[in-house]
């Protein structure tokens, strides 16, 4: 399959995951009064499921899922390193440890908007902690241990605020929290958080040409007139306004990142360019299917989308070792 023809593949089942995303839920909805209640002027109950419920929810699977299949893509092509994925700059466990004090403070019962608020400004915390740490013309090793130390000492952080909870019921609002989940979320988070991460992925597509020259190495990227410390600036900040938004209001959500890309490289020719479009709308089908998965699998005590796409991406890397050893041998 040539690269057009798997984007154009992945953009159909995205339409089709985000539609079903709309009209599969506990409430029996058909698609014509799914259409009706989106583009005609009712305000029943009908309408009010759909405009605030599930409208809200597929679109933060499918911007959110694209944002983690971008970024693990850019990472891995700049790096150079088929592990790398966002939570490995640190920007997912700032955006975390943000939110998770606007619970331990109790700042997030005093206004709807200070979970997403305080997830942002712990993402934004952490690109400047990045940029001081490991500095401008940092190389790609520098720049990842500066990531492991960022995102060991965000954990460790959020470790401490959940052994200081101050009562149980906020230390499992923290924890439920923090697996991630789309569940009632609002049109205010989406007004809040896509901005951001649709500003993070315009400064992620200028990237494509120079993360293909990095594939020849750094010195011949820089022959080829490209400025990697500027390259690598707009990759820190296009990553931490994409991913740390897209934390702040889902939770953490592991291994879409780190897993789309890996599927989709041997269908691009593994370059960087082409991977990068076809992960955002792998990331966005895979988000998008995951959390009709979680709604049908258990709908009384919903199952949470973090601990769904886990258990999709563990069992992956077992079969990647698998195949690695059997390559070596």
């Amino acid at each position: 399959m040539s690269p057009a023809r798997l984007h154009v593949f992945l953009g159909v089942m995205t339409a089709l995951a985000f539609v079903g995303s709309l009209l599969i839920g506990p409430a029996a909805i058909g698609l014509d009064q799914t259409i009706s209640a989106l583009f005609g002027g009712d305000v029943g109950t009908v309408a009010l499921i759909v405009k605030e419920v599930r409208l809200p929810r597929a679109i933060l699977g499918l911007t959110i899922g694209a944002t983690l299949g971008l970024s693990g893509a850019v990472l891995q092509g700049f790096l150079r390193n088929p592990l790398a994925e966002p939570g490995l700059i640190g920007v997912s466990g700032f955006a975390s440890l943000g939110a998770v004090l606007t619970f331990y403070t109790g700042v997030s019962a005093a206004f709807a908007l200070a979970l997403p608020l305080g997830g942002i400004a712990g993402a934004l915390i952490s690109v400047m902690l990045l940029r001081g740490l490991a500095g401008r013309d940092a190389s790609p090793l520098t720049l990842i241990l500066a990531g492991v130390a960022l995102a060991s000492f965000a954990g460790a952080l959020t470790s401490l605020a959940l052994n200081f909870a101050p009562n149980p019921f906020a230390a499992l609002e923290i924890v439920f929290w923090l697996l991630g989940s789309l569940a009632n979320r609002s049109m205010d988070h989406v007004y809040l958080a896509v901005p951001f991460m649709l500003t993070g992925w315009v400064m992620l597509a200028f990237l494509g040409r120079s993360l293909d020259a990095l594939t020849l190495g750094e010195d011949a990227a820089r022959s080829l007139g490209y400025n990697l410390g500027r390259v690598q600036t707009m990759l820190i900040i296009g990553v931490s306004l994409s991913v740390g938004a897209a934390t702040a209001v889902a939770g953490a959500i592991g291994f879409v990142g780190l897993v789309v890309p890996h599927i989709l490289r041997p269908y691009v020719g593994h370059r960087p360019s082409a991977l990068m479009p076809a992960s955002a709308l792998g990331g966005a089908v895979l988000l998008l299917c995951a959390d009709i998965a979680v709604r049908l699998a258990a709908p009384d005590r919903e199952l949470k989308i973090g601990v769904l796409t886990a258990l999709i991406g563990a069992p992956f890397f077992f079969i990647l070792v698998w195949r690695m050893r059997k390559d070596i041998s």
